[in-house]
């Protein structure tokens, strides 16, 4: 398994970010003809997880340096910019009005705002494995930062989780239950099989299955 992961990994970041220009395409052409509000917000978070990919993919051919830093550190400002927009896209799923919705766009401008500082605030050190190098967050970033990091991770899939399920049982579905729930299990995947170096990889299978469901679910509801 270890050893396909490794083999694999250079071509396949390619791969991922092919996968991410299509659903940026195809949420952005949608958004043209349709004006649909979670094409929009679905195309925004496939750009931020497409940029990730395209300078985790350049690691394969580009050395450490002032270049590949810069890059990197604008990825962990952009990964702080967009994903918070899930937020958006469950109250947008919840069909929230008034206050309530108010209140959501509200949180997630200021975790975008968190978001963006926590990326420029993340202090880099470089990383290699499987002929990719990389910048990753390390042990001098600032707590406070690593806490809103978290947020972004974790505390934007569980509630797309749970409004999936409820889409669900609304019967709308299951499309946006699966984008939150693989997206949380391909990141637990790496620690579940003994890959901790591996996680920044493995989760980026669940990033296209989450942008994948994202676009089938707002073609759904658009539908």
């Amino acid at each position: 398994m270890r050893n396909l992961l490794l083999a694999s990994c250079p071509i396949m970041l390619w791969v991922i970010v092919l996968c991410h220009i299509l659903f940026a395409y195809l949420c952005f052409s949608s958004y043209k003809k349709t004006e649909g509000t979670l094409y929009l917000l679905s195309g925004l978070i496939v750009c931020g997880l497409l940029y990730d990919a395209i300078v985790l993919a350049l690691g394969t051919v580009l050395s450490q340096g002032p270049v590949l830093w810069a890059l990197s550190q604008l990825r962990f400002v952009s990964h702080g910019a967009l994903i918070p927009l899930i937020f958006a896209i469950c109250a947008e799923a919840l069909e929230l009005k008034g206050t309530a919705k108010k209140i959501v766009y509200t949180i997630t401008f200021i975790i975008i705002a968190l978001g963006i500082a926590e990326g420029f605030s993340t202090v880099l050190e470089v990383r290699s494995i499987a002929s990719v190098v990389r910048y990753a967050s390390s042990d001098a970033t600032p707590a406070w930062a690593g806490a809103v990091s978290s947020i972004l991770s974790y505390g934007t899939v569980v509630p797309l989780i749970v409004v999936g399920i409820i889409m669900w049982a609304k019967k709308k579905g299951p499309t946006l239950f699966l984008s939150g729930f693989l997206m949380f299990a391909f990141s637990a995947l790496g620690p579940a099989t003994g890959n901790f170096d591996l996680i920044f990889y493995i989760s980026m299978y669940g990033e296209v299955l989450m942008a994948l469901f994202f676009y089938l679910y707002a073609r759904k509801v658009q539908a």
